[in-house]
């Protein structure tokens, strides 16, 4: 897994502040994580290749995580893109996006598949043999979902060394591979760990957008790799944090540290604020992994 962080601010765009918007790449797989307004300049600028993007998840529809949408998609006409688009998002992103494309005349070349959410449980929302994507239901002013991203057990890695040891015919390997036990050259019966050590452990990543604490997420994230928590206020403004729904660093942490995470990222950070250094050690103060969010950062799970 590979997340470059494409803008991590919050409200107001600024020159050196961008909206949310994640990509995420997961073995050939790249999606957009919201698309906040200008996102597709920073892709651009961030060299991501705007045709490997097929798949797209829309926090909620608050303008800094989904008004560069409508912008991205007349783009993706202009370039002449012929692979369908899905997005995944609230119920009200399909008509609000069509709409802007009715009124400006712009239709897309494309299959655009709207998959429209509203259920505030868990639900799986994507799926294939690399991995599941599943919604984690967030505490705001409006309807909102993270995402959890959750790769699948690979397959098991060939002892080769071993396996020609014993005698094993090359054309049983990629069962062994699978997880069965494969005979050897006396026709015997070797189980498959003998020949095989374990697969790669399997990496996650949980996006929690906008929301305010909100500790029933906590047994649906625990252990991830990478946890992405929304951090708009520090500590000193916590009444606001409350007032808007959002968190605070230190209540971001207090959740990666209940939820056992690998890593913490904070993010979303309020306009108020220049010296983001300051989320980082608040936050390290109850959960020491911390990093900080930042315009074209890029993490390798």
């Amino acid at each position: 897994m590979k997340l470059t962080i494409v803008g991590c601010h919050s409200a107001s765009p600024r020159y050196d502040a961008n909206p949310t918007a994640q990509i995420l790449e997961v073995k050939g797989h790249l999606f957009l994580i919201d698309c906040g307004e200008g996102t597709q300049v920073q892709l651009r600028k961030f060299k991501i290749k705007f045709a490997r993007i097929k798949h797209i998840f829309i926090s909620h529809l608050h303008g800094d995580h989904f008004f560069g949408l409508v912008g991205l998609i007349a783009t993706f006409k202009l370039l002449g893109r012929e692979a369908s688009l899905h997005v995944y998002g609230p119920k009200g992103i399909k008509q609000a996006i069509l709409f802007q494309l009715k009124v400006g005349k712009t239709y897309t070349n494309f299959d655009l598949h709207f998959h429209e959410l509203e259920s505030d449980k868990p639900t799986v929302i994507f799926e294939d043999a690399i991995l599941s994507i599943t919604t984690i239901p967030l505490k705001h002013r409006v309807y909102t979902n993270g995402f959890l991203f959750k790769q699948k057990p690979g397959e098991r890695l060939l002892n080769i060394q071993k396996a020609q040891e014993l005698g094993i015919d090359p054309c049983y390997y990629q069962k062994a591979k699978q997880g069965f036990d494969v005979p050897d050259s006396n026709d015997n019966k070797v189980s498959n760990t003998t020949i095989t050590f374990d697969p790669a452990p399997v990496k996650s990543y949980a996006y929690c957008s906008d929301t305010a604490y909100f500790d029933q997420i906590i047994p649906q994230i625990s252990h991830v790799t990478l946890l992405y928590h929304e951090a708009t206020f520090l500590q000193q403004h916590a009444e606001l944090a409350q007032k808007t729904m959002h968190s605070t660093a230190q209540q971001a942490a207090m959740i990666a540290k209940k939820a056992n995470v690998g890593t913490l990222l904070l993010g979303h950070y309020s306009g108020r604020y220049t010296d983001y250094n300051e989320f980082k050690l608040q936050a390290q103060e109850i959960f020491k992994q911390t990093l900080l969010a930042k315009d074209g950062k890029v993490l390798q799970l």
